[in-house]
C-alpha cells in the first residue's frame, strides 16, 4: 500500500493525515518524496540549495539544514511522519547529526521515525545468516556509527512516545547506481571459492520498505534485503553481461590483498547472509525486484541503455 499516511485506512489502521518530513533527501529520499507526494504533503530536509532547487523543480518542497551546524529548520505543524535517511559523519563516534535533527523537532511528536540504518552492524559472521534477532557485532567505524545512531533514534523516541521502525538496509542499487565504472575500470572480483553470500536491495523496494514502515502498525528493526544471495563477484558478472561490458577478472584471496583498495578488500571479506522474514511478512513488502537480473534490466533501462538480446 502505496504513501498511505495521509489520513488513508493502512491494514486496518487509521494513519493521521500530515506531513512526511524526509531528512537526507538524496537518492533514495528523491524516490520516495515523489512516491509519497501522491497522498499527503512531503518537506525534504537538503545539505545544499542546489539540491533543494532540484527537488523544488519537479515540484517538491525542501528546506536546506545543516547538520554540522546549529541543525535548525522549520518544523511543519502538521508533521506526522519522519523517515531519516541522511548518514552520519565519516568520523568520530556516535551520530551528531541525528541528534542535532532530533533536537531541532523541539516539541514536535510525529506517529512514526523511520530510521534508515546498515546491515553493516552485524559484523562479519563467517557466511552465516543473521536475522533481527542476531546479535551486532560492527567491525568498522561507519557500522559503529550506525549502531549508535539506531540506540539514539529509538531512546528518543521512547522517551516521545513516537513509534521507531530500525530499516537495517543492505547495499542498495539502482538506476545510477550499477558498479559499471568498476567494470569499465577493470576491477576485478573474488574467485566462487573466497566469495562469501552478497546482500543488497534496489533502491525501488526500499522506497517501498520505508512507506509500509510509515503505514504498518510495526516498530523495532527490520532487515530490507532482496534474499537474493549471490557473492558480490556474481553481482558484477551479472551487471556486466546485461550491459554488455566484458566480466570482471576473478583472482585468488592473494592476489585480491595486492590488487585491492584495503576498504573494498574488507567489503569483500565480510560475510554473512541477511534474513528478510519481517520484511516481507510484519511490513507486507512485495520485493518488485526479488531477482536482481530483473533490477538490473529496469535499471539499465532506466539509464537508457538497451539489454535487448541479452
Amino acid at each position: 500500500m502505496a504513501g498511505a499516511y495521509a489520513g488513508r485506512m493502512a491494514h486496518g489502521t487509521a494513519v493521521p493525515a500530515g506531513t512526511c518530513l524526509i531528512a537526507g533527501c538524496g537518492y533514495t529520499g528523491a524516490r520516495l518524496a515523489r512516491r509519497l507526494a501522491g497522498s499527503g504533503p512531503v518537506l525534504a530536509l537538503v545539505r545544499s540549495p542546489e539540491s533543494a532547487a532540484a527537488l523544488a523543480a519537479s515540484g517538491l518542497p525542501a528546506q536546506v539544514v545543516d547538520l554540522e551546524g546549529t541543525g535548525a529548520f522549520q518544523v511543519p505543524a502538521d508533521l506526522a511522519s519522519v523517515v531519516y535517511l541522511a548518514p552520519p559523519a565519516s568520523q568520530g563516534e556516535g551520530d551528531p547529526r541525528l541528534l542535532r535533527f532530533l533536537e531541532g523537532l523541539g516539541g514536535a511528536r510525529p506517529q512514526v521515525l523511520v530510521y534508515t540504518s546498515t546491515t553493516g552492524v552485524y559484523g562479519d559472521t563467517g557466511g552465516l545468516p543473521v536475522d533481527e534477532a542476531s546479535p551486532t557485532a560492527p567491525a568498522d567505524g561507519a557500522s559503529r556509527r550506525r549502531l549508535a545512531a539506531e540506540d539514539s533514534a529509538s531512546t528518543w523516541c521512547a522517551g516521545h512516545g513516537v513509534r521507531c521502525v530500525i530499516l537495517r538496509v543492505a547495499g542498495i542499487y539502482g538506476p545510477h547506481r550499477l558498479p559499471l565504472e568498476r567494470l569499465r575500470g577493470g576491477e576485478p572480483v573474488l574467485r566462487p571459492e573466497a566469495s562469501g553470500p552478497g546482500n543488497r536491495i534496489h533502491v525501488d523496494d526500499l522506497v517501498a520498505a520505508c512507506e509500509a514502515a510509515l503505514d504498518r502498525p510495526v516498530s523495532g528493526v527490520v532487515n530490507v534485503s532482496d534474499g537474493d544471495h549471490r557473492s558480490i563477484g556474481a553481482f558484477l558478472e551479472l551487471v556486466a553481461h546485461l550491459a554488455g561490458l566484458p566480466a570482471p577478472r576473478r583472482v585468488s584471496m592473494a592476489e585480491a590483498r595486492r590488487e585491492l583498495s584495503p576498504g573494498m578488500l574488507a567489503f569483500l571479506q565480510a560475510s554473512r547472509l541477511v534474513l528478510n522474514r519481517r520484511l516481507r511478512e510484519d511490513l507486507g513488502v512485495s520485493l518488485r525486484y526479488a531477482d536482481p537480473d530483473a533490477g538490473v534490466r529496469a535499471s539499465l533501462r532506466e539509464m537508457g541503455i538497451s539489454t535487448e538480446g541479452r
